[in-house]
This record gives structure tokens, sequence and C-alpha cells, in this order.
């Protein structure tokens, strides 16, 4: 199953030429935690969003991807009950 790019933390770094050690730093979180985040494999909280876009002078509407929501409305009618 693929997974979705939800956020767009990589980009947004990568644009400013900031590492993820960066944001680490600023955050005062681990730089797995962050490497996490930049890789989709987990998501950080609407609070920690919100920091990043801070940290990074940007709107935080700058950091989420269109999330294509058919695949999710397809995937709970696939539940069963």
């Amino acid at each position: 199953m693929a997974s979705q790019s939800i956020n767009r933390i990589k980009v947004a770094l990568a644009e400013q030429n900031k590492t993820n050690r960066w944001l680490a730093e600023q955050m005062g979180k681990s730089e797995i935690t962050i490497s996490r985040w930049v890789q989709n494999k987990t998501q950080p909280s609407l609070e920690q969003l919100l920091q990043v876009a801070s940290f990074l002078s940007i709107s935080p509407k700058d950091l989420i991807n269109e999330v294509n929501m058919g695949s999710i409305q397809d995937k709970s009618q696939c539940i069963d009950i």
C-alpha cells in the first residue's frame, strides 16, 4: 500500500536551504522525529505543524499537500463490521 505525502516539510526546508538538524534544534525535537515527519512516515500534530510554519516564516497551508479524500472513503467502505 502506497502512503501519501501528507506534509510538505521536506520541500519547505529545501526551499529555504534549511536542514532537518536545524529544525530539530529550533523545535527541541530529535533529528529522528524530524526525519520521520520529512519522510511522511509520521505526521506532526497541528500545534507542531504551526510551529514548523512559524520557524520557516510561511503559512501552515504551505506545509500541507492536498489529500485525495476519495481513497480514504474507499478504504472506510472496505472495513468488515
